[in-house]
């Protein structure tokens, strides 16, 4: 029985507690921080050793890779990327904006496809506002919803083509929270209108994709009482009704400073409340315990989505001249810097 959780680990080098623990539980899949990154040999050894431990080739690996302040692979060993705000700004040699954010999304992928990670936790489609909180800000696209779609599509897109799952985040938005979610929890209190005109409208857009990430934030117009990722009210009649979204729904990190209760009741309140999966990043050995103990397995719907996402990528992938697509996309941001 596959566990319908992703758990991180501790350190560079997969422990025999962890691989112990692991090999029991057997959880969808794994997910990477910076903790977790030494050199390419070292991820490789490292994405190898979680699917043999759980016997699965295509469990789904998870980083944030993003660019700009989000990007858990950097330099020397890997190279930076813009910014999703950056994006909107480059044009040159014929491309636009959209071409841009598809290329940055096809060089990324071919970078977490050499280690073995096939699922980026990006692209960021949250609207930012005036007076939010910075957590997002510029990891943003843009500030209207159409242009946030479309650049967040294209980024999916190119991940795609080179064979990563996008996750698009933070449904059904986190760009108006007036604080961080990792340290406390937002309440946004806008009028349910000028949340379906723009922080949803953005989702709705990118609604056929295969996957998503909740937001840690209440929305006072839908639910009071409850973030999205524990609202039964905000997953059903927003994520899935209203916005359309069918894919593979994940919470957010459990471990944030935003739920509240242990992680037996983070865990079992997002399940409850219509995630199909949870997330647990932190890589505490008692807490995952205690996700576990409250997780049951990936059965029904959820494991149906699950089996769509993981086949939403080419298996044969179109050719693609990794130092050619680098080149092209550093010059776009010479020329931006100018």
């Amino acid at each position: 029985m596959t566990l319908a959780a992703i758990f991180g680990l501790a350190g560079p080098r997969l422990s025999l507690e962890e691989a112990a623990f692991f090999r029991d539980v057997q959880p969808w899949g794994f997910i990477l921080f910076g903790r977790n990154v030494e050199s390419p040999d070292q991820v490789r050894a490292l994405t190898s050793a979680l699917r043999s431990t759980v016997g699965r080739a295509d469990a789904p690996i998870l980083i944030d890779q993003e660019g700009g302040r989000v990007q858990r692979l950097r330099p020397p060993n890997w190279p930076a990327y813009p910014t999703g705000e950056t994006y909107r700004k480059l044009r040159g040699g014929g491309l636009a904006a959209p071409d841009f954010a598809w290329l940055g999304g096809r060089l990324i992928a071919a970078d977490l496809a050499d280690l073995g990670i096939n699922v980026d936790c990006a692209p960021v489609a949250d609207v930012p506002v005036g007076g939010a909180h910075d957590v997002i800000g510029d990891r943003a696209f843009a500030h209207d919803a159409a242009t946030v779609a479309s650049l967040a599509r294209a980024m999916a897109e190119g991940l795609m083509a080179g064979g990563v799952l996008p996750i698009i985040k933070h449904i059904p938005g986190h760009g108006r929270a007036g604080a961080d979610s990792h340290k406390t929890l937002p309440v946004v209190k806008a009028p349910l209108a000028d949340l379906e005109a723009s922080d949803f409208a953005a989702f709705r857009d990118l609604a056929d994709l295969p996957l998503a990430m909740t937001a840690h934030v209440v929305f006072s117009a839908v639910d009071p009482d409850q973030p999205a990722t524990t609202s039964p009210t905000v997953i059903e009649h927003i994520v899935r009704k209203s916005i359309g979204f069918d894919g593979l729904l994940m919470s957010d990190d459990l471990s944030m400073e935003a739920l509240s209760g242990d992680m037996r009741d983070r865990a079992k309140a997002s399940l409850a409340a219509g995630c199909d999966v949870v997330l647990h990043c932190n890589g505490s050995m008692d807490e995952m315990t205690k996700v576990a103990a409250a997780t049951g397995g990936l059965e029904g719907r959820a494991a149906a989505r699950a089996k769509a996402a993981l086949t939403a990528v080419p298996t044969i992938l179109a050719p693609f001249d990794q130092a050619a697509g680098r080149a092209r996309l550093d010059l776009a941001l010479a020329d931006l810097a100018a």
